[in-house]
Protein backbone atom coordinates (compact mmCIF):
# COMPACT_ATOMS: atom_id res chain seq x y z
CA UNK A 1 0.00 0.00 0.00
CA UNK A 2 1.76 3.36 -1.23
CA UNK A 3 0.80 6.00 0.99
CA UNK A 4 1.33 9.82 0.60
CA UNK A 5 3.76 12.90 2.29
CA UNK A 6 4.55 15.94 1.50
CA UNK A 7 7.87 17.78 1.86
CA UNK A 8 9.00 21.03 2.17
CA UNK A 9 9.27 21.59 -1.18
CA UNK A 10 5.50 21.39 -0.83
CA UNK A 11 4.97 18.61 -3.29
CA UNK A 12 3.42 15.51 -2.71
CA UNK A 13 4.86 11.93 -3.29
CA UNK A 14 4.09 8.37 -3.16
CA UNK A 15 6.01 5.75 -0.95
CA UNK A 16 6.00 2.74 0.16
CA UNK A 17 8.41 3.64 3.47
CA UNK A 18 6.70 3.30 6.79
CA UNK A 19 6.07 6.85 7.51
CA UNK A 20 7.20 6.49 11.27
CA UNK A 21 10.60 5.65 9.84
CA UNK A 22 10.71 9.22 7.35
CA UNK A 23 9.57 11.07 10.76
CA UNK A 24 12.32 9.82 13.38
CA UNK A 25 14.98 10.09 10.95
CA UNK A 26 14.37 13.95 10.44
CA UNK A 27 12.79 14.49 13.81
CA UNK A 28 13.91 14.45 17.04
CA UNK A 29 9.87 14.18 19.20
CA UNK A 30 9.84 15.32 22.59
CA UNK A 31 6.88 16.24 25.05
CA UNK A 32 3.19 16.02 24.30
CA UNK A 33 2.30 19.39 24.14
CA UNK A 34 -1.82 18.86 24.45
CA UNK A 35 -4.39 16.16 23.02
CA UNK A 36 -8.26 16.04 22.75
CA UNK A 37 -10.89 15.75 20.10
CA UNK A 38 -8.24 16.93 17.34
CA UNK A 39 -5.65 14.57 18.76
CA UNK A 40 -1.90 15.12 20.34
CA UNK A 41 0.37 17.40 19.78
CA UNK A 42 3.91 16.98 20.47
CA UNK A 43 7.22 18.88 20.48
CA UNK A 44 10.07 18.28 18.00
CA UNK A 45 13.12 19.46 16.97
CA UNK A 46 14.16 19.12 13.36
CA UNK A 47 17.67 16.93 13.09
CA UNK A 48 18.84 18.77 9.94
CA UNK A 49 18.60 22.69 11.20
CA UNK A 50 17.38 22.37 14.71
CA UNK A 51 14.40 24.33 13.84
CA UNK A 52 11.59 23.48 16.53
CA UNK A 53 8.55 22.26 15.57
CA UNK A 54 4.99 20.97 16.71
CA UNK A 55 3.77 17.38 15.59
CA UNK A 56 0.47 16.56 14.95
CA UNK A 57 -1.06 13.54 15.09
CA UNK A 58 -4.80 13.10 13.72
CA UNK A 59 -6.31 9.86 13.65
CA UNK A 60 -8.19 9.01 10.37
CA UNK A 61 -11.03 7.65 11.94
CA UNK A 62 -11.65 10.95 14.07
CA UNK A 63 -11.53 13.16 10.79
CA UNK A 64 -15.18 14.35 10.08
CA UNK A 65 -13.77 16.64 6.67
CA UNK A 66 -12.06 15.65 3.82
CA UNK A 67 -10.26 17.66 0.77
CA UNK A 68 -8.79 17.14 -2.07
CA UNK A 69 -4.51 18.32 -2.42
CA UNK A 70 -2.49 17.83 -5.58
CA UNK A 71 -5.85 15.24 -6.94
CA UNK A 72 -5.24 13.42 -3.42
CA UNK A 73 -7.91 13.30 -0.74
CA UNK A 74 -6.64 14.19 2.71
CA UNK A 75 -8.20 15.78 5.93
CA UNK A 76 -9.66 19.67 5.03
CA UNK A 77 -7.10 20.58 8.09
CA UNK A 78 -4.26 19.97 5.47
CA UNK A 79 -6.01 21.77 3.10
CA UNK A 80 -6.75 24.71 4.54
CA UNK A 81 -2.98 25.47 6.27
CA UNK A 82 -1.73 24.52 2.63
CA UNK A 83 -4.07 26.94 1.44
CA UNK A 84 -2.64 29.89 3.82
CA UNK A 85 0.99 29.13 4.32
CA UNK A 86 2.00 32.78 3.21
CA UNK A 87 -0.62 34.33 5.53
CA UNK A 88 1.10 36.79 8.51
CA UNK A 89 -0.33 35.58 12.11
CA UNK A 90 -0.63 31.88 11.21
CA UNK A 91 1.03 29.06 12.15
CA UNK A 92 2.25 27.77 9.20
CA UNK A 93 3.28 23.47 7.56
CA UNK A 94 6.26 22.36 6.74
CA UNK A 95 5.51 18.99 5.81
CA UNK A 96 2.90 16.03 6.37
CA UNK A 97 2.64 12.40 6.53
CA UNK A 98 0.39 9.65 6.02
CA UNK A 99 -0.20 6.38 7.97
CA UNK A 100 -2.19 3.69 7.41
CA UNK A 101 -4.50 5.06 10.57
CA UNK A 102 -3.32 8.11 10.63
CA UNK A 103 -1.72 11.76 9.48
CA UNK A 104 1.02 13.52 10.68
CA UNK A 105 1.15 17.20 10.20
CA UNK A 106 4.90 19.12 11.08
CA UNK A 107 4.57 22.41 12.06
CA UNK A 108 6.43 25.21 12.80
CA UNK A 109 6.87 25.73 16.64
CA UNK A 110 7.02 29.56 17.70
CA UNK A 111 9.48 29.65 21.53
CA UNK A 112 8.62 32.17 24.06
CA UNK A 113 5.11 31.98 23.37
CA UNK A 114 2.03 31.75 26.00
CA UNK A 115 -1.55 30.54 24.24
CA UNK A 116 -4.04 33.90 25.05
CA UNK A 117 -6.25 31.30 27.24
CA UNK A 118 -3.13 31.13 29.86
CA UNK A 119 -2.14 34.51 29.14
CA UNK A 120 -5.39 36.21 30.16
CA UNK A 121 -5.51 33.74 33.08
CA UNK A 122 -2.44 35.04 34.14
CA UNK A 123 -2.41 38.59 34.23
CA UNK A 124 -6.29 39.41 34.10
CA UNK A 125 -8.55 41.21 31.94
CA UNK A 126 -6.98 43.36 29.40
CA UNK A 127 -6.78 47.22 28.95
CA UNK A 128 -8.17 48.53 26.25
CA UNK A 129 -5.31 49.49 24.24
CA UNK A 130 -3.66 46.07 24.62
CA UNK A 131 -6.80 44.44 23.24
CA UNK A 132 -7.05 46.22 20.56
CA UNK A 133 -3.49 45.52 19.26
CA UNK A 134 -4.46 42.41 19.71
CA UNK A 135 -7.79 41.90 18.22
CA UNK A 136 -6.33 44.08 15.24
CA UNK A 137 -4.09 41.82 14.46
CA UNK A 138 -6.79 38.42 15.10
CA UNK A 139 -8.83 40.45 12.81
CA UNK A 140 -5.66 41.14 9.54
CA UNK A 141 -5.05 37.19 9.95
CA UNK A 142 -8.78 36.00 9.46
CA UNK A 143 -9.09 38.83 6.90
CA UNK A 144 -6.31 37.18 4.69
CA UNK A 145 -7.62 33.51 5.77
CA UNK A 146 -11.16 34.57 3.90
CA UNK A 147 -8.78 35.73 0.87
CA UNK A 148 -7.74 32.79 1.08
CA UNK A 149 -11.00 30.98 0.53
CA UNK A 150 -10.49 29.57 4.21
CA UNK A 151 -12.76 29.91 7.53
CA UNK A 152 -11.55 28.58 10.51
CA UNK A 153 -14.21 27.72 12.28
CA UNK A 154 -12.89 27.83 15.72
CA UNK A 155 -12.06 31.36 16.85
CA UNK A 156 -10.66 31.68 20.31
CA UNK A 157 -8.68 32.30 23.27
CA UNK A 158 -6.75 28.78 23.54
CA UNK A 159 -6.57 29.26 19.15
CA UNK A 160 -3.62 32.18 19.63
CA UNK A 161 -0.40 31.96 20.27
CA UNK A 162 1.50 35.11 21.98
CA UNK A 163 4.96 36.27 21.46
CA UNK A 164 5.98 37.03 24.99
CA UNK A 165 8.72 39.84 23.60
CA UNK A 166 7.20 40.87 20.31
CA UNK A 167 3.37 40.67 21.85
CA UNK A 168 2.92 39.12 17.54
CA UNK A 169 -0.25 37.05 17.56
CA UNK A 170 -0.11 33.58 15.77
CA UNK A 171 -4.05 31.66 14.87
CA UNK A 172 -3.39 27.61 15.45
CA UNK A 173 -5.13 24.82 14.93
CA UNK A 174 -7.33 24.09 11.74
CA UNK A 175 -8.44 21.41 12.76
CA UNK A 176 -12.48 22.82 12.24
CA UNK A 177 -11.32 24.78 9.41
CA UNK A 178 -13.29 24.99 5.90
CA UNK A 179 -13.72 26.22 2.79
CA UNK A 180 -15.37 29.14 2.53
CA UNK A 181 -18.75 29.38 0.71
CA UNK A 182 -21.25 31.79 0.70
CA UNK A 183 -23.89 28.98 1.44
CA UNK A 184 -25.45 27.79 5.16
CA UNK A 185 -23.30 25.10 6.56
CA UNK A 186 -25.06 22.30 8.28
CA UNK A 187 -21.84 20.97 10.19
CA UNK A 188 -19.42 22.61 12.74
CA UNK A 189 -16.13 20.84 14.49
CA UNK A 190 -15.42 24.21 16.82
CA UNK A 191 -15.78 24.94 20.04
CA UNK A 192 -20.06 25.03 21.31
CA UNK A 193 -19.43 27.92 23.68
CA UNK A 194 -18.75 30.09 21.39
CA UNK A 195 -21.20 28.98 18.33
CA UNK A 196 -23.91 31.43 17.49
CA UNK A 197 -27.81 31.06 18.36
CA UNK A 198 -28.49 29.79 14.95
CA UNK A 199 -26.24 26.66 14.77
CA UNK A 200 -27.48 26.26 18.29
CA UNK A 201 -31.36 26.08 17.19
CA UNK A 202 -31.82 25.54 13.73
CA UNK A 203 -28.28 23.85 13.19
CA UNK A 204 -27.02 25.74 10.35
CA UNK A 205 -24.76 29.29 10.10
CA UNK A 206 -23.54 31.11 7.51
CA UNK A 207 -18.88 31.12 7.65
CA UNK A 208 -18.74 35.22 7.90
CA UNK A 209 -21.54 35.37 10.35
CA UNK A 210 -20.11 32.26 12.54
CA UNK A 211 -16.48 34.49 12.40
CA UNK A 212 -18.00 37.28 13.30
CA UNK A 213 -19.98 35.65 16.60
CA UNK A 214 -16.12 34.37 17.63
CA UNK A 215 -14.69 37.34 17.18
CA UNK A 216 -17.42 38.70 19.33
CA UNK A 217 -16.64 36.39 21.99
CA UNK A 218 -12.80 36.63 21.85
CA UNK A 219 -13.24 40.32 22.35
CA UNK A 220 -15.10 40.08 25.61
CA UNK A 221 -13.41 37.44 26.45
CA UNK A 222 -10.14 40.01 26.19
CA UNK A 223 -11.30 42.68 28.50
CA UNK A 224 -13.60 40.74 30.47
CA UNK A 225 -11.26 37.79 31.32
CA UNK A 226 -14.05 35.07 30.43
CA UNK A 227 -16.48 34.01 28.22
CA UNK A 228 -20.01 36.15 27.70
CA UNK A 229 -22.29 32.74 27.50
CA UNK A 230 -21.45 29.13 29.00
CA UNK A 231 -24.85 27.75 28.15
CA UNK A 232 -27.00 26.90 25.18
CA UNK A 233 -30.28 29.30 26.69
CA UNK A 234 -27.49 31.75 27.17
CA UNK A 235 -26.53 32.32 23.54
CA UNK A 236 -29.99 31.44 22.66
CA UNK A 237 -30.95 34.76 24.94
CA UNK A 238 -27.52 36.31 23.23
CA UNK A 239 -27.99 39.17 25.87
CA UNK A 240 -24.36 40.72 26.67
CA UNK A 241 -23.75 41.33 30.33
CA UNK A 242 -20.87 43.21 31.25
CA UNK A 243 -19.10 42.77 34.80
CA UNK A 244 -19.83 45.40 37.46
CA UNK A 245 -16.43 45.32 39.09
CA UNK A 246 -13.41 45.61 37.92
CA UNK A 247 -12.18 48.43 35.21
CA UNK A 248 -14.64 49.99 32.90
CA UNK A 249 -15.59 49.30 29.72
CA UNK A 250 -16.16 52.71 27.57
CA UNK A 251 -19.29 52.22 25.56
CA UNK A 252 -17.41 52.20 21.80
CA UNK A 253 -16.01 48.83 22.84
CA UNK A 254 -19.63 47.47 24.48
CA UNK A 255 -21.04 48.81 21.07
CA UNK A 256 -18.60 46.52 18.81
CA UNK A 257 -19.11 43.36 21.26
CA UNK A 258 -22.55 43.90 21.40
CA UNK A 259 -23.20 44.42 17.45
CA UNK A 260 -20.87 40.95 16.48
CA UNK A 261 -23.05 39.22 19.15
CA UNK A 262 -26.12 40.36 17.85
CA UNK A 263 -28.87 37.70 17.80
CA UNK A 264 -29.47 38.06 13.99
CA UNK A 265 -26.79 36.93 12.11
CA UNK A 266 -27.98 39.17 9.08
CA UNK A 267 -27.39 42.03 11.62
CA UNK A 268 -24.22 41.74 12.11
CA UNK A 269 -20.78 43.02 10.79
CA UNK A 270 -18.92 42.12 8.44
CA UNK A 271 -15.24 41.73 8.94
CA UNK A 272 -15.01 45.09 7.29
CA UNK A 273 -17.70 46.41 9.53
CA UNK A 274 -15.66 45.76 12.24
CA UNK A 275 -12.47 47.42 11.07
CA UNK A 276 -14.33 50.53 10.53
CA UNK A 277 -15.55 50.57 14.10
CA UNK A 278 -15.11 53.97 16.12
CA UNK A 279 -13.40 52.05 18.91
CA UNK A 280 -10.65 49.66 16.38
CA UNK A 281 -9.89 54.03 15.56
CA UNK A 282 -9.09 55.33 18.84
CA UNK A 283 -5.16 55.65 20.24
Amino acid sequence: MSLMYMGRDGKIQLTDKDPKTLIRANYCIGDLLGSGGFGKVYSGVCKKDKLPVAIKLVQKNGIREWGTLGGHRVPMEICAMKKVTHVEGVVKMYEWFESRDAFVIVMERPEKVKDLFDYISERGALEEHEARAFFAQVLSAVSQLHACGVVHRDIKDENILVDLQTRELKLIDFGAAGELTEGQYTNFEGTRVNSPPEWIQELRYGARELTTWSLGTLLYNMVCGDIPFVTDEHIIRAEVIFPTRGASISEDLKDLIEWCLTKEPEERPRLEGILGHPWMHLV
